[in-house]
């Protein structure tokens, strides 16, 4: 039996986790309050599921071994850099879940990346508790948009495990039309072009409220970061971002809000349930990801969310766009600069965007579509 495990709790529209012992059914303090410390500083909540994970995972690690978290903080450095690779090596072997599939080298370095952000929590919640010796500083200059400078500070750990280069996975134009071609749902036409055509993400397309975000004039939509949103789908940065669509998508988006009225009218989201005891409640990332592993199996085409996202930055890449513009259109934080100069962008990108579809007639027949 593991020493501990992660719970979910809701209160009104906040989801909380708590990391509890198996045995007593206690919630322990130090990490939970840590999770709430994470949660209050507007991390979404699959980033702080991902956090109590690895920390239960740690906890269990560390009752194997026998000690504590102060008795880590206290070790030599070279005892603190053994054990820290243990706790690798640990997770490579599975021994971490009951599952048979064992994680690869970046999901075990991405478990310890979040211990070492729990011990920093424990060192500037706790005087004199210790060090994290095998923590090095190092401080990194780099360009940002416009040639601005920028210098900071990092923390680095020698003992992570060799990770394989990796190539993002991408999906082809002409896939793109099969699957369109292939839908049933005008629904799930329409959730797989504007994720084509915005580059956004699953969690801000399925936050998208039709009545405040979508601009029908202009063919723009926006991306506001909510934390209230019913089907907990959040845009992971707190910023405001624009994509134009292409003139097919509008008139398919406009069918699908025709079509689906009555039901929409009773919510402001534009991505619903369209049947089932969640009938006209807001969509989930689950059920999308239900709805293209059915796709898959009707076509062979393997997508995700994600892919649809890599195809508009590679498409936007082919026609010129540079990596700044591609960087800011996808949401990417580290590139952010002035707000002055991000709103001028918006303006820019519109325009590049309008270009873009007027150059590039779309992937669909939309008369077959519809």
């Amino acid at each position: 039996m593991k020493y501990c495990y992660v719970e979910q709790i809701k209160e009104a529209e906040q989801i909380w986790f708590v990391v509890c012992e198996t045995d007593s059914m206690n919630i322990l303090l130090e990490p939970t309050k840590y999770l709430k410390h994470k949660t209050r500083e507007h991390c979404s909540p699959n980033t702080v599921k991902k956090i109590a994970y690895a920390i239960s995972y740690y906890l269990c690690f560390l009752k194997e071994c026998g000690y504590g978290i102060e008795q880590v903080l206290q070790m030599k450095y070279a005892n603190q850099q053994e054990h820290f690779v243990r706790f690798l090596y640990w997770l490579k072997e599975g021994k971490h879940s009951e599952r048979k599939k064992k994680p690869n080298n970046a999901t075990c370095n991405s478990y310890l990346q979040e211990i070492f952000g729990y011990y920093e929590f424990i060192l500037l919640e706790y005087e004199n508790a210790g060090d994290m010796k095998v923590l090095e500083s190092r401080d990194i200059s780099y360009n940002g948009v416009a040639g601005v400078r920028f210098q900071r500070s990092i923390k680095i750990f020698r003992g992570y495990l060799p990770e394989e280069k990796s190539v993002g996975k991408t999906i082809e134009e002409e896939n793109i039309k099969k699957l369109l071609n292939a839908s049933d749902s005008i629904r799930n036409k329409l959730l797989i072009l504007l994720l084509a055509e915005t580059g956004f993400r699953i969690g801000e397309v399925l936050g998208i409220r039709y009545t405040e975000d979508i601009d029908y004039e202009n063919h723009t939509i926006k991306v506001i970061f909510r934390e209230d949103n019913e089907n907990y789908a959040r845009a992971k940065n707190a910023e405001i971002r624009r994509a134009k669509i292409s003139n097919e998508t509008f008139d398919i988006l406009m069918f699908y809000i025709a079509e689906n009225r009555k039901m929409l009218n009773k919510t402001k989201y534009l991505f619903i349930t369209l049947s089932g005891n969640t009938k006209g409640q807001p969509l989930t990332a689950n059920a999308v990801y239900s709805a293209f592993g059915l796709l898959e199996k009707k076509t062979g085409i393997a997508v995700t969310p994600h892919m649809l996202r890599h195809y508009y930055a590679n498409e936007r890449r082919k026609v010129g766009w540079s990596l700044d513009k591609i960087s800011k259109a996808l949401g990417h934080k580290q590139l952010a600069t002035t707000e002055s100069y991000m709103n001028i962008e918006d303006e820019e990108m519109t325009d590049i965007m309008e270009q873009y579809y007027k150059e590039n007639q779309g992937l669909y027949d939309i008369n077959r579509l519809l």
